[in-house]
């Protein structure tokens, strides 16, 4: 009797200890190397903590910005492994923090966007993006549309990532018209709209009609200067053309948001987190596309292109069109 008495008290302290971890709130964090309000990158990375915390009931969601000030990658990624069970660094700027950090705070799981860090620890799982697929399309749409034969682009830095978007954008212009010139100016920052529109207004000036930002909020102002010169432009990482569908003729997407979402879903639903392992997040994936704003919206790509695009799209997918990239 005594032992079936023992053997219910264990169980019951089983049950109430599962209860009590079932219980328990995930505490998940972004951190962002830049600051909210681009309606780009970082605010793509913002709805997907969003809707990681609309789906579940049991999961604390927290975004921190770090707004460009490299003093803060370290201290601000290390308060959020202190405090939350996993950790999303957004953005390359946090490879060196997470190098030395990630084994060093083995009970917190990592979600590194944008950069593919390999050999550090079980507990980070790193999530790359074909941004050079998906620039491959709306260049080629800038080539199909462009009357002077000289599109552009402006990048937030002079960097492998920033580039990977270009030379995907600039092979997919020649594609539409080998004999198209793509010129580029670097801005030098992510979150200052003035210095963007200042770059585009320069690359108008130099006869392109049409120019790809590639620049978080600083590419803000290249939409500005489209507009003050009747001049197109395409946006970026989001499908941004609402912001003004008269100059936006499409976005090229990179849906962060999705790929946070889907990465911790599969921890809570499945218990598994894929540590240890680069995800590759290719047109074949879905995570890359490009966007042409709604129906009510000014559409300056005809339904025909549109679907040369489609097709280019499933070749890139078969193989059958090999897009350039910096990496």
């Amino acid at each position: 009797m005594k032992r079936v008495f023992a053997i219910v008290i264990a169980l019951v302290f089983a049950l109430s200890a599962a209860a009590f971890a079932e219980s328990q709130p995930l505490r998940v964090a972004a951190v962002l190397s830049g600051s909210l309000g681009d309606r780009s990158f970082y605010d793509s990375a913002n709805d997907g903590i969003a809707q990681l915390t609309a789906k579940y009931d049991n999961v604390q969601g927290t975004v921190i910005e770090c707004k460009n000030d490299a003093s803060m990658f370290t201290s601000n990624l290390i308060s959020a492994a202190e405090s939350n069970d996993i950790v999303i660094a957004v953005g390359w700027e946090f490879w060196d923090a997470l190098t030395e950090y990630v084994p060093q705070l083995p009970d917190t799981k990592f979600i590194f966007i944008d950069n593919g860090l390999d050999g550090v620890g079980d507990n980070l799982l790193s999530i790359t993006y074909a941004q050079n697929e998906g620039s491959f399309l709306v260049g080629y749409i800038a080539g199909k549309l462009s009357q002077t034969g000289k599109v552009g682009a402006v990048g937030g830095e002079d960097s492998d990532t920033i580039n990977d978007f270009i030379v995907g954008y600039e092979a997919g212009a020649k594609l539409a018209n080998p004999e198209i010139e793509c010129l580029r100016q670097y801005a030098g920052t992510y979150d200052d709209p003035a210095k963007g529109k200042e770059c585009a207004l320069a690359l108008y000036d130099l006869g392109c009609d049409i120019v790809f930002q590639i620049a978080s909020k600083t590419g803000e102002g290249v939409f500005e200067a489209a507009s003050e010169t009747g001049n197109l432009a395409i946006g970026v990482d989001s499908d941004q053309k609402y912001i003004n569908p008269d100059v936006i003729i499409c976005s090229m997407i990179k849906m962060v948001n999705t790929s946070i979402v889907t990465a911790v879903s599969n921890y809570i639903d499945d218990g598994v987190f894929e540590g240890g392992t680069i995800w590759s997040a290719d047109m074949a994936t879905g995570f890359i596309d490009v966007g042409y704003g709604d129906e009510t919206m000014t559409q300056q790509v005809s339904d025909e292109l549109k679907a040369e695009v489609a097709a280019i799209k499933a070749d890139i997918i078969s193989g059958a069109i090999e897009v350039p990239s910096v990496f």
